[in-house]
C-alpha cells in the first residue's frame, strides 16, 4: 500500500511532483471549455437562424446537423475534425500544386470539434418558434430565459474537455492518467483530478447564480 506522504510528495510542485502540470492541464482545460463555448454560441445562433427561417433548406439542414449530432457518439466527432480537417487541407493544398504536410494544432481541433458539439445542443436551447421570431423578441429577454440551460450547457462543455484526451491534448484528465501511469498510483491522480472538475464546476454554479440573479433584477 503507498504510503501517503508519497502521495503528497506525487502532488507536489517541483520536478518530483505532478502538482504543476496538473494545474496546467486545468488551465488547458478551462481555455478549451471558453473557446469552445464561445464558438459553440456562435455557430449555435447561426442554427437557430437557420431553424426559423423562411427559406425551407436552412431549416432542413439545420434540422439534420442537429440529429447528427445528437445521433453520433462526440468521441467520433473529435476524431472526424482532427483527422478529416488534416486530410482535407493537405488534398487541398496539393491540389494546388503545394507540398502540403500541414499539421492542425490538437488545440485548435479540439475546439472546433467541441465547438460544432455545443452548437447542436446550444441551438436547442436557444431556439424560437416562429411565432416568437416573428415578433423578434429581444436578445436580453432571451438571454433571461437561456441562462439556466447555457449554464449547464457549460457544466457539460467543462466535463467534455476530457474527450480532447482521445487526440492527445494535454488537458486536465490526461495528465492525470500520465502522471498515474508514470507513478503507478492511477487512483491518487484521477481522485485529484475529480477535485479539480468539482472546484470549477462548483465555480461555475456561483457564477450561473450572480449571472441569473442580475439578469432578473427588476422582475418581480
Amino acid at each position: 500500500m503507498t504510503d501517503p506522504a508519497s502521495w503528497l510528495d506525487l502532488l507536489a510542485f517541483g520536478p518530483q511532483g505532478w502538482g504543476d502540470e496538473l494545474l496546467l492541464g486545468a488551465w488547458l482545460t478551462i481555455q478549451l471549455a471558453v473557446v469552445s463555448l464561445a464558438g459553440g454560441l456562435l455557430f449555435g445562433l447561426l442554427l437557430t437562424a437557420a431553424a426559423v427561417s423562411r427559406f425551407a433548406p436552412a431549416r432542413w439542414c439545420s434540422a439534420a446537423y442537429m440529429i447528427f449530432m445528437r445521433g453520433v457518439p462526440e468521441f467520433l466527432v473529435l476524431l472526424l475534425v482532427f483527422f478529416g480537417s488534416e486530410q482535407l487541407i493537405n488534398t487541398a493544398l496539393m491540389a494546388l500544386g503545394h507540398p502540403g504536410g500541414i499539421t492542425v494544432p490538437k488545440f485548435a481541433a479540439a475546439c472546433v470539434g467541441l465547438s460544432l458539439i455545443f452548437a447542436a445542443y446550444a441551438a436547442e436551447v436557444l431556439g424560437m418558434s416562429p411565432w416568437q421570431a416573428l415578433h423578434r423578441i429581444r436578445l436580453p429577454q432571451m438571454w433571461r430565459f437561456a441562462i439556466p440551460g447555457l449554464a449547464n450547457l457549460w457544466m457539460v462543455m467543462l466535463k467534455d474537455t476530457s474527450l480532447a484526451a482521445v487526440i492527445a491534448l494535454n488537458e486536465l484528465l490526461r495528465v492525470a492518467k500520465v502522471a498515474g501511469e508514470t507513478s503507478r498510483t492511477p487512483l491518487l491522480f484521477f481522485v485529484a483530478a475529480g477535485v479539480i472538475y468539482l472546484l470549477l464546476t462548483g465555480l461555475s454554479d456561483l457564477a450561473r447564480h450572480r449571472l441569473e440573479a442580475r439578469a432578473r433584477r427588476g422582475i418581480a
